[in-house]
């Protein structure tokens, strides 16, 4: 039996794939039901990632279903509205609602596989003389579950993790600041023209209005900004002050990308950025590893953190596969492979991350687009 502690997208697809192949699975959830909250915005599947978790799983024709066409279109803009960069999508890396992504993939699965409810407080070695490379994860439901082969696909504050790794997820110094709109075509028209067909990014001074559009003609955007980790961690149940604040923040931007965040229909949502270590390592430790953020958690810049996740579940849903009985072949055969995989996405990322928020943004960041462009017309 894999236990695997998490039922995101990671999660999901290593589930799905050893479940269709006839290994014994289950997956131990704290969201109470598949609906219990919102999932998240839009994501760009990669064809040597996302997209071939998907096509492991017996999925892919299922999510193209679901694809928001046109959704690839980028823009880049600076503060004042003036357009740098603006590409329309080739499909090459299409774009799904992440909460419909993780329907699909809950959907694949028989019921009994995800137990919903259960919020993991601990997991510890086994006290047990003669199960010394088992497991016991502790939940606050008071329930306590034995696992001989545990995979925490639990995310950036995973319980598993600190089993494998004396590291913890490190604030990067930036927070973002959620906001949305519904109906935008019709009732924002200078935002939704702003934002475009796809992913918009505004960028100037080090800060950023970076928005999307979600199916159903929905704008989701994100005020980014520098702050102390004590500012995005603050008591901001006065709605109203947040606004206030971050409003001040960007008030000698172009009202067509203020309002994406001052006409929020949904109360604003502050949203620190976290990332592990580049290049943290771990010593194997037998019936044990990580996926996805647990294992290799990144800033959203170079938009490998989903992709990676779900193609960490593939692969060692096929390395269990592949070794039979020798899950500890299948779980050192898949670290040989992941860990110095995510070192790069990470390296990556926190270069996208500093790309976007310089002194010379947005230029940076149209340069890249622009090189990828002639990378692909060469």
């Amino acid at each position: 039996m894999i236990t695997i502690l998490g039922a995101g997208l990671g999660g999901l697809i290593l589930s799905r794939i050893l479940h269709i192949h006839g290994v014994d699975v289950r997956i131990f959830e704290s969201d109470t039901s598949a609906s219990a909250r919102h999932q998240g915005g839009m994501l760009d599947m990669h064809v040597e990632s996302g997209q071939a978790a998907l096509r492991a799983a017996g999925l892919y024709d299922a999510f193209r279903a679901i694809v928001l066409e046109e959704g690839d279109a980028s823009r880049v803009l600076d503060k004042t509205g003036r357009v740098h960069f603006s590409e329309a999508g080739n499909g090459l890396r299409p774009e799904v609602d992440r909460g419909a992504l993780r329907a699909m993939l809950i959907a694949s699965l028989p019921e009994g596989i995800i137990h919903w409810g259960h919020r993991a407080t601990g997991v510890s070695a086994s006290a047990s003389a003669s199960a010394d490379d088992s497991y016991v994860i502790a939940f606050a439901n008071d329930r306590l579950v034995k696992a001989d082969v545990l995979i925490g696909a639990d995310g950036a504050w995973s319980k598993v993790r600190p089993l494998l790794a004396d590291v913890e997820p490190v604030y990067a110094g930036l927070s973002f600041v959620e906001a949305r709109l519904t109906e935008a075509s019709f009732r924002f028209p200078a935002q939704a023209e702003a934002v475009g067909k796809g992913m918009m990014a505004a960028l100037s001074d080090r800060k950023g209005i970076l928005a999307h559009r979600e199916p159903g003609d929905v704008l989701c955007s994100y005020a980014a900004f520098e702050a102390p980790i004590e500012w995005s961690t603050g008591d901001w149940s006065n709605g109203g002050r947040l606004r206030e604040d971050v409003l001040a923040r960007f008030s000698d931007w172009h009202p067509s990308l203020v309002d994406l965040i001052a006409r929020s229909e949904a109360p604003l949502i502050a949203r620190p950025l976290y990332a592990l270590p580049v290049g943290h390592r771990w010593e194997r430790r037998p019936g044990l590893t990580l996926i996805g953020d647990a294992a290799h958690l990144m800033s959203p810049f170079a938009g490998e953190g989903a992709n990676l996740a779900m193609l960490d579940g593939a692969e060692l849903a096929q390395a269990i596969i592949a070794h039979g009985e020798d899950v500890e072949a299948a779980l050192a055969s898949y670290e040989a492979a992941m860990l110095p995989r995510s070192e790069d996405a990470a390296a990556q990322s926190a270069a996208g991350l500093d790309m976007c928020f310089n002194d010379q943004a947005p230029r940076p960041l149209v340069d890249f687009f622009q090189s990828m462009r002639s990378g692909m017309e060469a």
